[in-house]
């Protein structure tokens, strides 16, 4: 679009009627409310303009608060997002989102959260049709699985600008299990480890 109020005093003059009373000298009352309208008449096409861009969740300000609101953010397990960037990609990644119960969708969704390097560990009980070498009680659960999660991808280590009162080493993420809880399927039991596999 993007039509000028130029253009659009133009458009105004062609439509408007011949004669005496239509003048188009620039002083004159007509040509004055002509300008006028020529002005609004661009603005609201710069608003138009603004509009398709705010259709667009990655590049949208004024609509992005709906946007969140229609995908159910902020999310519950996550603090909010301080910039528009992160609010953005939350957004983004909220609306891409298709999910999964397989073992690398795990893996690949919690890479995609910024923990690379997890693995899933899934417990089966023993059966008459198990391997030679399986295990005979691999904890007993048929529907539990395991995520570990390397340690330096949760850990906050004391540095020199701590506080006295805080840990020398702390790890774990309470958003991270709420997430992994809210994706995990129903019917299984989800546990979480820090640490290597």
């Amino acid at each position: 679009m993007g039509v000028s109020a130029d253009a659009y005093r133009e458009h105004l003059r062609d439509l408007s009627p011949q004669g005496p009373a239509w003048s188009r000298e620039p002083d004159v009352f007509t040509t004055r409310l002509l300008d006028s309208w020529a002005q609004e008449l661009a603005r609201i096409d710069a608003r138009v303009d603004a509009l398709i861009d705010e259709a667009d969740p990655r590049t949208a300000i004024e609509l992005l608060p709906d946007w969140e609101r229609v995908f159910g953010l902020p999310d519950e397990c996550y603090p909010e997002a301080a910039t528009i960037a992160e609010r953005r990609g939350r957004l983004l990644q909220k609306i891409a989102f298709q999910g999964g119960q397989s073992p690398q969708f795990f893996i690949d969704f919690l890479a995609a959260l910024g923990y690379p390097g997890a693995t899933v560990t899934e417990f089966r009980p023993f059966k008459a049709n198990s391997k030679c070498n399986a295990a005979l009680n691999q904890g007993g659960w048929r529907f539990a699985w395991r995520i570990h999660v390397p340690i330096s991808a949760t850990s906050k280590r004391f540095n020199a600008v701590s506080r006295s009162n805080e840990p020398l080493d702390a790890f774990g993420d309470p958003g991270l299990a709420c997430v992994l809880a809210k994706y995990s399927p129903a019917h299984t039991v989800l546990f979480i480890a820090y640490g290597d596999a």
